[in-house]
């Protein structure tokens, strides 16, 4: 409905009688005034409107942020502890020499270090046996613990591809982020393992080529040790009663 707008309107009213009404009854409109009141008005409406969509924003992040702030479900974290464990227990294990630095000075001062041209033929084998003992166990234990690692690659490959895919459909930055040091987490365990590998190989060559150092030594002092007796003299044997016959 249009308004034609005027300072104002006069709108005189007449009752129902035929007659003319002693006293007219005159109502007076302010136009001015009905439009201030309906400019308010819209403002107050496109205020509301302005708060809503505030809200609804203010709503969506939230979401967002328990998105964000949502934990990943999935943790490997026990697994990699226990493979740890179960590689530290091998390394623990090691056969006679320990991965210890007051084990290996003292076991191998006396195995290895100790042969001299004095010693008895029993002390001479006696330490060549205990260096023999040695290097089987030493081998034997890299076998073990090569076993152990070999081990863990179907495990590991579960793990990282679990991963991997819960990193690409995480619903947030923490998901994300943890997937992501769960993933460095594996690798770093498989680093341990390839350390421990290469420590337990280390170990077992180190041994041998001690046992064959040793073994040169020990080969010197039997020379030395036989060269001291006197020389072959012959003599007089006699058999079946002593009668020459």
């Amino acid at each position: 409905m249009r308004y034609r707008l005027i300072p104002a309107v006069v709108v005189i009213a007449f009752t129902a009688s035929s007659s003319p009404p002693a006293n007219a009854q005159w109502a007076v409109y302010d136009g001015a005034n009905h439009v201030q009141n309906v400019l308010i008005a819209a403002r107050t409406l496109q205020q509301i409107d302005n708060q809503i969509t505030s809200l609804a924003n203010q709503a969506q992040m939230l979401v967002n942020q328990g998105r964000n702030l949502a934990s990943l479900p999935l943790s490997t974290l026990s697994t990699l502890q226990s493979t740890i464990s179960q590689t530290t227990a091998l390394l623990a294990q090691a056969q006679n020499i320990a991965y210890s630095v007051q084990s290996v000075e003292q076991q191998y001062q006396q195995a290895y270090t100790s042969v001299s041209s004095g010693m008895s033929d029993n002390a001479l084998f006696s330490q060549a046996q205990t260096r023999w003992q040695n290097s089987v166990g030493g081998f034997e234990d890299a076998l073990k613990l090569q076993a152990r690692v070999v081990g863990n690659i179907p495990s590991d490959s579960s793990a990282m591809a679990q991963l991997v895919s819960s990193s690409q459909t995480s619903t947030g930055a923490l998901q994300a982020a943890q997937a992501g040091n769960q993933l460095m987490a594996l690798q770093s365990r498989q680093l341990s393992d390839i350390q421990a590998e290469l420590a337990a190989n280390g170990r077992a060559t180190a041994l041998q080529q001690a046992r064959d150092a040793a073994t040169e030594a020990e080969s010197e002092a039997q020379y030395q040790h036989f060269s001291q007796h006197d020389a072959y003299v012959p003599g007089t044997v006699s058999m079946f009663g002593g009668n020459g016959n």
